[in-house]
């Protein structure tokens, strides 16, 4: 093992530099010497009592643990290290033996932490294998130090004093493996996710919240899930409950869809059933973005297939109806729909009419505030990402953490200069 020269940096200049390189204070730098591919430096703290390594306390030293290394940011090809025997302390605050803390890395962890704050600027933003390429660290690893990093900057309530929020579900694995996720709509980020979906899901964010901002709620916006919708009045009696403006338009599109299979199916000239399933984008397309072969499909429906017109005229009629801004002439709108719809003789329409007539205060809920699920669902197209970029998750917590770390307003600056 070659050890540094004394001759060339005496110890207490070498205390100095390193310290300044490795950017940790309370550092006192013992040893160094060179491996084939890494620099070991044996350092400990500067103070001399041993604090508890979970709550920070100052406790009586129990024994010393075997000597520990703990990955640093290298310098530059080579591996930095650094080597510390810790002491275990007697905490009368946890009430039990405690590894001591250390000022260059969290509890339990073997990377400091600018090596974690730096994997976890690079996750937030690269694919998780390149990460293990760019750290040299293994897969599962990114994770655990994501989770960790997160942990530290959420520390704390982070929840805020929410006025509007949107909760919506997320499918992050077969058979049926969801997650609810709650946004402030304000803060235009995620304040919260839990593992499942439903009223029991949801009760469990409004107990972590407290009775108190739980009053302070003003609106909620949802899809027409039937879970949530129950969480909500149970545990926010005085929230105004929004249904999803594109949710009730989809509601529309998947009517029309089902009203053209009805007819495909009905007919036996398979020509006519041919020309009329081609027809599908062209009626469920909006107006202003048809191409022009899709204005004639358009045409030749409304000459030869009135009923599959009038369903596409229900489908725009409701956007519309959606797209005023005074709150009375979207009533008036909405109200002349449903009748138009339920006298329509389309047996789709005429239930869908049923289930918005049901919820009709909520969606025009819309129409003074203007509020939507769009921004959950921007989030849970960028956690569908996010997920492929990790090739999938196995467990709820690294997505859960991923999540905050790159929808939860969480800002990182990597230890670079």
């Amino acid at each position: 093992m070659k050890k540094l020269n004394p001759r060339w940096l005496a110890p207490g200049r070498a205390t100095t530099v390193l310290r300044r390189l490795l950017a940790v204070r309370n550092l006192y730098v013992l040893a160094v010497r060179f491996e084939p591919r890494s620099i070991v430096v044996t350092v400990r703290p500067t103070w001399s009592k041993p604090r508890c390594g979970e709550c920070g306390k100052v406790g009586p030293q129990y024994d010393r643990s075997p000597t520990r290394r703990c990955r640093s940011l290298n310098f530059g090809r080579q591996r930095v290290e650094l080597e510390y025997q810790p002491r275990r302390v007697s905490c009368r605050r946890c009430e039990a033996v405690r590894t001591e803390q250390a000022p260059w890395a969290a509890h339990g962890s073997n990377f400091t932490y600018d090596f974690e704050e730096l994997t976890a600027y690079l996750a937030q933003t690269m694919d998780k294998t390149s990460v293990t390429k760019l750290m040299g660290i293994a897969w599962r690893t990114v994770g655990k130090i994501v989770e960790r990093v997160v942990a530290r900057r959420r520390d704390g309530d982070d929840l805020g004093n929410p006025r509007n929020i949107g909760i919506d579900e997320f499918s992050y694995r077969r058979f049926h493996r969801y997650m609810t996720v709650v946004v402030d709509h304000d803060r235009r980020r995620v304040i919260w996710c839990g593992k499942g979906r439903g009223s029991a899901t949801l009760a469990a964010f409004f107990d972590e919240l407290g009775p108190e901002r739980c009053a302070a709620i003003e609106h909620a916006t949802i899809d027409f899930s039937a879970g949530y919708r129950k969480g909500l009045r149970e545990r926010l009696p005085g929230a105004e409950i929004i249904y999803d403006r594109f949710h009730v338009q989809q509601l529309a599109s998947n009517a029309l869809d089902e009203v053209r299979r009805d007819i495909v199916r009905s007919l036996d000239d398979p020509d006519a059933a041919s020309a009329v399933k081609g027809t599908r984008w062209s009626l469920l397309k909006s107006p202003w973005d048809l191409s022009g072969t899709e204005k004639v499909r358009l045409a030749d429906v409304e000459r030869r297939n009135k009923p599959l017109f009038r369903a596409y005229l229900l489908k725009e009629s409701l956007a519309k109806a959606l797209s005023y801004r005074q709150p009375k002439r979207a009533r008036q709108a909405l109200e002349q729909w449903l009748a138009w719809a339920s006298r329509s003789k389309l047996k789709p329409f005429v239930r869908i009419a049923r289930t918005i007539r049901k919820y009709k205060e909520g969606i025009l809920a819309y129409i003074r505030t203007r509020l939507t699920n769009g921004l959950v669902e921007g989030i849970n197209n960028r956690l569908r990402v996010i997920t492929r970029r990790a090739f999938g998750f196995h467990s709820f917590a690294p997505l859960a953490a991923m999540l905050h770390l790159c929808c939860g307003g969480i800002q990182l600056s990597p230890p670079l200069p």
